[in-house]
């Protein structure tokens, strides 16, 4: 991108990327999403937390206004000099990265500087949110290694599609995820049903571990779900690098 920018006489600054995500265009029901989702959470004593991961530009994301509603954008990134143009790549992140980043929610390590505690080995019982806590909502062939992971560990992968239902059926029935919905977030949408129901049926498990936990964890705290949501609305072939 720089090099092509390069090439047109243009300049590349991070306020034009992050201008780019201020005219994105959201899936249905997208922007008031967080809201019936931490209300919902909330009233079965749950935390809701979400996160991006993405193969896309941060600055694009960040200029969405939706970025507040993230604890945490993990994303491909540029660096950029004392004039505010991008010279290089700060970040990449493909479908093999991703992975890294549910680890670091899994065991609160969300400093991507930090690589230490990361690759330490942290007790099950102490690790700040269980893969089983976790939602995973991705859209593309980028997202699969991190589906899988997820769902193999005992979390929730949801594959959305937009016009056509052929992949995401697809991998519903190699097993690589838990379910396909179409990619509508609005209220009393299929999208929105499943994930009450996997939020009920955690907070329900939470319940039942919070009482083994008192007698073999006194001091583990309960443990906050964590949704990772595919917001991004994008036209083809660029639909299957945004998660």
């Amino acid at each position: 991108m720089i090099a092509e920018c390069r090439a047109q006489g243009r300049v590349l600054k991070r306020d034009f990327l992050v201008q780019c995500g201020r005219s994105m265009e959201l899936f249905p029901g997208v922007r008031e999403w967080f809201g019936r989702i931490n209300a919902f959470g909330e009233s079965l004593g749950v935390e809701v937390e979400h996160y991006v991961l993405s193969s896309g530009l941060k600055e694009i994301i960040e200029g969405t206004p939706i970025a507040k509603e993230f604890k945490e954008i993990y994303a491909a990134s540029f660096c950029y000099d004392e004039h505010g143009v991008a010279c290089w790549p700060a970040m990449a992140v493909n479908y093999t990265s991703k992975t890294q980043f549910l680890f670091r929610v899994n065991k609160g390590v969300l400093d991507v500087t930090e690589h230490r505690a990361l690759n330490e080995f942290m007790p099950e019982e102490k690790r700040r949110v269980p893969f089983s806590n976790m939602i995973y909502v991705g859209d593309g062939l980028t997202d699969v290694p991190s589906m899988k992971l997820t769902k193999l560990n005992g979390g929730h992968s949801i594959a959305v599609w937009q016009e056509n239902e052929g992949v995401s059926n697809e991998m519903l029935l190699e097993g690589r995820v838990d379910f396909a919905v179409k990619a509508d977030y609005s209220k009393g949408s299929e999208m929105e049903k499943t994930v009450f129901a996997v939020i009920d049926q955690i907070a329900a498990s939470a319940k039942i571990s919070a009482k083994e936990n008192i007698i073999r964890y006194p001091a583990r705290r309960f443990i906050p779900i964590e949704l990772f949501l595919l917001l991004q609305r994008t036209t083809p072939p660029a639909a299957h690098g945004t998660a």
